[in-house]
């Protein structure tokens, strides 16, 4: 439980300027590790996929995996950096039981991809985030520790280590500092992750699951007395791996260092750990500068140098990103910035662009993802996509309310239907008997009940009071637990009350 004393976050925003930063690291979904040819399969038994070059056995060579580098540049131009012309790989030494070879092969004077941008909105603002670099090295084992409450190293009997994920290909995205979003900070934080995610799928360079640890964030947080020229000492909470507690992070941080500041306490430079239970963080090392690495040039691999037209054919090769695929669809769809970002803040936007394209309207679309099945979703703690039924049996279930063989209450049956295993909507309807009744005996029969049923109400339907008719049509649509054609059961009251 966290003991430290925070500023209410009014009080932070009115006299302190926040300033962020993101550090992001994507695993990217090549078949092989980025310097050997072992496997990327996640969750296979514990070092199951390592060798000697992954192992850092005497002797053994790594080869530069072409497949990465070439995800790397394509990240790289999707976010409008400079591609580098020559760069090569660096050894950053340090020591920790998950490293093998004792340092990370990475990039550090001579990035890959450099200056870049990316612009994200929040509540109808537009922020520009600042790339300063995209560069290319190997991920880390996995320290396991055991015994403990809480899975970290305090507390702990004793540490694992699973080297399979040890040289799988991670690309780093750095942000520059991002100053002058004020109260805004933690949400601009969090809407950068969320649209870096989104160009990393259209790329298709990364499954970029976050509880997989595909991609996950450091994230920066510094205070500056409001007015002053310097930003203040910075903390790096690390591997935040939601995009909510990136957030949380953020306003977290922000609302500690006011406090201290406040008491006039120095802020530590320091890495800190973030805990998902209580939305806190806790101190971990004091932060290294670059100068403690030990940077050198790798001397077992040779440069890069992409070939500029090989470049210009991935800038024009690149698929539509995000942001023009929402303007292109806002424009089609003939909805309003706030109608897109209901469809985006609720995971639905590629839903819906599937049903559409399985034949949906785009309006019946929106309102059967939106409605009923966001509800539903929200009811059973899952996300919208995880829900057991299809854009292409959602654009089914409209196409059949479209018809008539449904009404938007049977729609909802057959909802369950699906959702429970039981086929196609079509199938639903079939084997529950849901398709809506038209005029027939049966309805008849129902229509004549109500009328027998509510004499008072018919009195008042022929002394004019027609919006009484109301009830009527509702005792039948009871009656015939909703499978009755309301439209077919008005006419059908008004001939026999009205005599019309």
């Amino acid at each position: 439980m966290s003991t430290d004393r925070l500023l209410e976050f009014d009080d932070v925003v009115a006299r302190y300027e926040p300033v962020f930063g993101l550090e992001t690291h994507v695993e990217l979904g090549t078949a092989s590790k980025m310097f050997c040819g072992c496997a990327t399969t996640f969750g296979a038994e514990p070092n199951t996929h390592t060798c000697p070059v992954c192992l850092a056995l005497p002797g053994a060579l790594p080869v530069a995996n072409a497949a990465a580098i070439e995800a790397t540049i394509r990240i790289g131009l999707a976010l409008g950096c400079r591609i580098a012309t020559w760069c090569r790989f660096a050894r950053k030494n340090y020591f920790y039981p998950d490293i093998p070879k004792g340092f990370q092969t990475s990039q550090y004077d001579e990035p890959l991809c450099t200056a870049g941008h990316l612009d994200v909105e929040v509540d109808g603002e537009t922020y520009r985030v600042e790339i300063e670099r995209v560069h290319l090295e190997e991920d880390t084992g996995k320290n396991l520790h055991v015994g403990g409450a809480t899975g970290r190293i305090h507390g702990a009997d004793h540490s694992l280590v699973d080297f399979n994920r040890a040289g799988i290909p991670l690309v780093e995205i750095v942000t520059r500092p991002v100053p002058g979003v004020g109260a805004k900070a933690p949400e601009v934080a969090r809407a950068y992750v969320a649209e870096l995610r989104e160009i990393l799928l259209a790329l298709g360079v990364s499954e970029v699951r976050m509880e997989q640890g595909n991609l996950r964030c450091d994230v920066n947080t510094s205070l500056a007395p409001t007015g002053s020229l310097e930003w203040g000492t910075r903390t790096e909470t690390k591997n935040v791996n939601s995009l909510r507690s990136v957030e949380r992070s953020v306003r977290y941080e922000m609302r500690r260092q006011a406090a201290l500041l406040d008491d006039g306490v120095r802020i530590l430079q320091e890495t800190r750990h973030f805990h998902e239970d209580t939305g806190s963080t806790s101190a971990g090392r004091s932060k290294e500068e670059a100068t403690d690495y030990r940077y050198f040039p790798e001397p077992d691999l040779v440069p890069m140098a992409p070939d500029a037209d090989w470049v210009a054919q991935l800038q024009a090769d690149l698929p539509e990103l995000p942001a023009a695929r929402r303007a292109r669809l806002r424009e089609e769809w003939g909805i309003s910035d706030t109608e897109m970002a209901w469809l985006v803040n609720a995971g639905a936007l590629g839903l819906v662009t599937d049903t559409v394209a399985a034949g949906a309207d785009p309006a019946d679309a929106r309102k059967w993802w939106l409605g009923e099945l966001s509800r539903r979703a929200k009811d059973d703690g899952v996300e919208l996509a995880d829900l057991a039924v299809t854009p292409a049996q959602v654009a089914e279930l409209t196409a059949l309310v479209a018809a008539g063989t449904v009404n938007d209450q049977l729609a909802r049956q057959v909802l369950d239907g699906v959702l429970a295993g039981e086929g196609s909507p079509q199938q639903v309807v079939d084997s529950r008997g849901l398709a809506v009744m038209g005029e027939s005996d049966e309805l008849g029969a129902a229509v004549d009940a109500a009328i027998a049923g509510a004499p008072d109400v018919v009195e008042k339907v022929r002394g004019g009071k027609t919006a009484a008719l109301g009830a009527l049509v509702g005792a039948v649509m009871k009656e015939t637990r909703g499978k009755a054609d309301a439209a077919t059961v008005r006419r059908m009251l008004e001939e026999r009350v009205l005599g019309g």
